[in-house]
């Protein structure tokens, strides 16, 4: 390693864990410990005043490259990812990756997990979900009460956990509508959403992340879902510092693009 490359590695490494909560230096100084001849793993997400990200492969490329920590919560440096100003203070955030590593800070932030009315795991980002979270997870869900037999959350509706294994402090439930047999789907879809916001608010959360609800099995047809999702947001523009779409697929994250600079 280069004299230049071993500074600007030791400013990063200083001034990222001054900025962290202790449980978080902890793990980031675990991470450098482990890394090997410099190598820093793919991606290092911290907590820098509000959300900063770094991405990086190697200590080498940051010095030939100078690449910067920028801070998610601006949208003029935000490292790529299509941002757009719901109010003064409330952003709206587009990504393509996987949810269950998506945080800010594990204390005022949550994801929301599309779910089905038994909330026991399924397929899909819900079966992910679970996965990454453990299993405090479905025995958390196993405690929220049944509404009737075999359903904790009806279509439409939302419920709150603890996040346990994941990065952030909580887990919104929600069921979006089976888009082929609902009655009513662009209303059971928008509750979905206006029901996991209206939870969010109620405890607090500042950041929240979504995945493309119903747009998987539930077979809802994505330019549709995405505007009913958007306009919904709109309705909460003060309400959060940051909104999330964490997408996985390019066709999803494309729509969802298009509908965002339409109607943002």
């Amino acid at each position: 390693m280069s004299d230049d490359q071993a500074h600007l590695y030791a400013t990063f490494e200083m001034t990222a864990i001054s900025f962290m909560p202790g449980s978080l230096s902890r793990l980031f100084q675990s991470f450098l410990s482990k890394a090997p001849g410099g190598l820093l793993p793919p991606k290092i997400t911290t907590t820098l005043g509000s959300c900063r990200t770094f991405h990086s492969s190697s200590v080498a490329a940051m010095a030939n490259n100078r690449t910067s920590v920028v801070s998610s919560a601006s949208p003029e440096s935000n490292g790529g990812m299509p941002t757009f100003a719901l109010s003064p203070s409330s952003f709206f955030k587009i990504q393509k990756g996987d949810i269950t590593k998506w945080f800010v800070n594990g204390e005022t932030d949550a994801i929301v997990n599309a779910a089905n009315e038994k909330m026991l795991g399924g397929g899909g980002v819900d079966g992910a979900i679970h996965r990454a979270a453990g299993p405090e997870l479905v025995a958390a869900c196993r405690e929220v009460p049944e509404v009737r037999r075999g359903v904790r959350c009806p279509t439409g509706e939302a419920r709150i956990t603890l996040a346990f294994r994941l990065p952030v402090s909580h887990v919104i439930h929600t069921v979006g509508p089976i888009y082929a047999s609902d009655p009513h789907p662009e209303a059971s879809l928008r509750n979905a959403y206006r029901n996991s916001l209206r939870l969010a608010r109620e405890n607090n959360i500042q950041y929240i992340a979504f995945p493309a609800i119903s747009c998987g099995v539930y077979g809802y047809p994505f330019k549709e879902a995405s505007r009913i999702a958007i306009l919904t947001i709109k309705e909460f523009a003060a309400d959060f510092k940051e909104v999330h779409f964490v997408l996985f697929s390019d066709d999803t994250y494309n729509v969802w693009l298009e509908e965002a600079n339409e109607l943002l």
